[in-house]
């Protein structure tokens, strides 16, 4: 495997399952990963620092597009990829608004993942 970039994988899922399913696999790839229940989780717990977000965009309380809408400064330094079992085109274009640089659909597909993080923590 190609070595990685430095930083972390911040990973906000309200499915524990799905956290712990992608902290297993992107540890496999290298990857260091810190999980996140919660946009407020997140953002409690992010003292900034190179890495990723990867956000679900269905979540109680707070939508993904809602969180990078209101946390722009939070997020000014890192790339932010958004995954989504059913993406409404009206958020993916608020999401692209806001920032957010790439998306991917639920399931996630491993290699289109891994790619994706390894090209955003190499670019920054």
């Amino acid at each position: 495997m190609a070595e990685i970039a430095a930083g972390r994988i911040h990973v906000v899922d309200d499915d524990e399952s799905v956290r712990d399913s992608l902290k297993f696999l992107l540890r496999l790839y290298g990857f260091e990963v810190d999980l996140h229940a919660s946009c407020q989780d997140f953002a409690t717990d992010f003292d900034g620092g190179r890495g990723c977000l990867l956000l679900d965009q269905q979540m109680p309380g707070m939508t993904g597009v809602e969180f990078v809408e209101g946390h722009r400064a939070l997020l000014r330094d890192l790339p932010v990829l958004m995954m989504s079992a059913n993406m409404e085109p009206e958020a993916r274009e608020r999401a692209t608004r806001a920032g957010v640089v790439g998306f991917l659909d639920k399931p996630v597909d491993t290699g289109r993942l891994v790619d994706e993080l390894r090209r955003l923590l190499a670019a920054a």
